[in-house]
């Protein structure tokens, strides 16, 4: 298929390289800095990025910026009707906008706050392994994660979906706290820590503790490779399955409903 670009760092030429080597064609690279993007835009230009977009001739868009130009970025896509795969994160408080846009546009977006299927994956696990833990009153939980220091969200969506998942298994869990503790926890909050550090492409673990033990469940990722490959897969099953009427337009989707079964 033919793929648009929006955000054109070191996210989006991994993407590129990884939807060529899938047999995919990228007709554009759009970027704000990239002094190598087929199209450069002005900060804040989400009209600019949409005509280029439809000048392009793209049959799908994955959007990989930051997270202070996305939601201008999804404003001014959606409404181009292309399936659009967003992979940056920090926009979770402005999904039911996104499903309304959605809706009322008939564009089609699907966003994770991470594509490796490994990750994916271990959201399950961890889900699960809550499930058991919650029946012993006897551990609490906590999340960490560590990132390069040119990450720009804290705690990483990645994170935050992770306690999310911690939480859906044990209702014991039923306050998240992203910030330091400057007082005792109480039992009900799931503390979620960050550390941004040198290059590290990003480690997760979450942690059931007792007096008698600690378990811990750890994802590692080696380079941002499976997050690029997930991407592109996403967005390329995304089409098929719109094309096919197995999904329908103007609705936010989830990797659950691109590969279903899976997730």
């Amino acid at each position: 298929m033919k793929i648009a670009l929006v955000g054109y760092g070191k996210m989006g030429h991994m993407l590129e390289s990884t939807a060529l080597s899938l047999g995919d064609e990228v007709v554009a690279t759009i970027d704000v800095f990239a002094p190598d993007a087929s199209v450069k835009v002005s900060a804040g230009d989400g009209a600019a990025v949409a005509r280029a977009v439809k000048e392009s001739g793209a049959e799908g868009v994955i959007e990989f910026t930051h997270p202070s130009s996305v939601m201008e970025n999804i404003r001014a896509l959606v409404p181009l009707g292309l399936p659009l795969v967003v992979g940056t994160t920090g926009w979770t408080d402005c999904e039911k906008e996104v499903a309304e846009l959605a809706a009322k546009t008939g564009g089609t977006v699907m966003h994770s706050a991470n594509f490796s299927i490994g990750v994916n994956l271990f959201y399950k696990i961890v889900e699960e392994a809550s499930r058991l833990v919650s029946n012993f009153d006897e551990y609490d939980s906590a999340v960490w994660e560590m990132h390069h220091n040119q990450k720009a969200d804290s705690p990483s969506g990645t994170a935050l979906e992770i306690a999310r998942r911690v939480m859906a298994g044990n209702p014991r869990k039923t306050s998240m706290v992203t910030d330091a503790f400057h007082s005792r926890p109480s039992p009900e909050q799931l503390h979620v820590s960050s550390t941004r550090c040198g290059h590290v492409p990003g480690t997760h673990t979450v942690f059931f503790d007792s007096a008698a033990d600690t378990i811990e469940l750890t994802h590692t990722a080696r380079s941002r490779q499976g997050f690029a490959s997930g991407a592109v897969h996403a967005l390329e099953n995304l089409k098929r399955m719109l094309d096919s009427g197995e999904l329908s337009s103007g609705a936010l989707y989830s990797m659950s409903d691109v590969f279903p079964g899976m997730f």
